[in-house]
């Protein structure tokens, strides 16, 4: 939270009086510092979860933790929707410096009531030694992570250049397609969020839930399939089509990943959340990266059916992947089971 809060104070630091040459690395290094400070508390919460599960043990802690990370994860999703929204009406209404200062007063206020609240010692742990042990994670975890990069990056290759380009090339206007965007990621955290209850879960927390995964990212790889089927008909309202079926993506992709959200707490070692968590999200930005770099160049060389095609072929990686997740958590280190 810190961080966050100096990520405000320094943006808001910039003047359009500036040079170019000085403006645009302050601009650049106020973001980069705003986003390490949000996936640190993203998976500093993750493992704090992880922590306070492995602490209450019982004969529901499994589906107690699946709840927990499904409501975790959606509703910081949906407030992420909220913030484009508000975020613009901040702008509209107080202007751009004023609305950092808010956001960083609001925070510091949060900070407080952290620093008051939270035990201090909560999820302290031994770091690694070394890079090696760093990243010598369980089976479970590192297939995981490809998983996470495969699937993110499906997500991206048409969701952030490919479906705006599109819409507004229909007809949308920059406030429809911004607010549109806006509105989904809102419906798919609350979908995310609400995900336990479509999943079937199980004693163990992981052999019903791992095929649960493995259904729901074939379901969600023939979702780009059929869009691009549908939109080669030449509908009328091919804008309507798009919306459709990103609409029916979202809710199979918000499930996916509220399912992997929980499996990475499943596999990861209680001692060592934080470290196994960060390695995932790290998968997570690697698979963003590729897949926003992949949606502006297939998008200049085969339009909205490259950018599906390129969806889908992720997704065929991410279900492969998840067929060899394994139906039982085993600690670092461990031997493999003999046959």
């Amino acid at each position: 939270l810190t961080t966050q809060i100096s990520g405000f104070l320094i943006l808001s630091a910039e003047s359009p009086s500036w040079v170019t040459a000085l403006l645009v690395p302050w601009v650049v290094a106020a973001q980069g510092i705003c986003g390490v400070a949000k996936d640190l508390t993203k998976t500093a919460s993750k493992s704090a979860i992880k922590v306070t599960e492995a602490d209450a043990k019982g004969a529901n802690a499994n589906t107690r933790l699946f709840r927990w990370v499904a409501w975790f994860t959606g509703s910081k999703n949906a407030m992420k929707g909220f913030g484009f929204l508000l975020g613009g009406a901040l702008l509209e209404l107080i202007g751009f410096r004023p609305a950092l200062w808010l956001m960083a007063g609001a925070l510091a206020l949060v900070l407080v009531g952290v620093v008051a609240s939270l035990p201090p010692m909560l999820g302290k742990a031994k770091s690694s030694k070394s890079m090696k042990e760093l990243f010598a994670k369980n089976r479970g975890v590192n297939l995981l992570a490809l998983a996470r990069v495969a699937l993110f990056g499906a997500r991206d290759v048409w969701f952030v250049v490919g479906v705006p380009v599109f819409l507004y090339a229909s007809g949308w206007t920059f406030i429809m397609v911004g607010g549109f965007l806006a509105l989904w990621t809102i419906g798919y955290g609350v979908v995310q969020a609400a995900a336990p209850a479509v999943v079937t879960r199980s004693p163990d927390g992981l052999s019903r839930e791992v095929p649960a995964a493995r259904w729901w990212a074939l379901a969600l790889a023939l979702v780009p399939v059929a869009m691009a089927g549908w939109l080669a008909l030449a509908p009328p309202h091919a804008d309507f089509v798009l919306v459709a079926g990103l609409s029916i993506f979202g809710f199979a992709f918000a499930v996916n990943s509220s399912l992997h959200s929980y499996l990475i707490l499943a596999y990861a070692g209680s001692e060592k959340a934080a470290e196994d968590v960060g390695f995932y999200y790290a998968a997570n930005a690697a698979g963003r990266f590729i897949g926003t770099l992949s949606s502006g160049l297939l998008y200049q060389v085969g339009g909205i059916y490259a950018c599906l095609g390129g969806s889908a072929l992720m997704l065929a990686i991410c279900f492969g992947t998840t067929l060899l997740l394994p139906l039982h958590a085993q600690p670092m280190g461990a031997p493999a089971p003999s046959r």
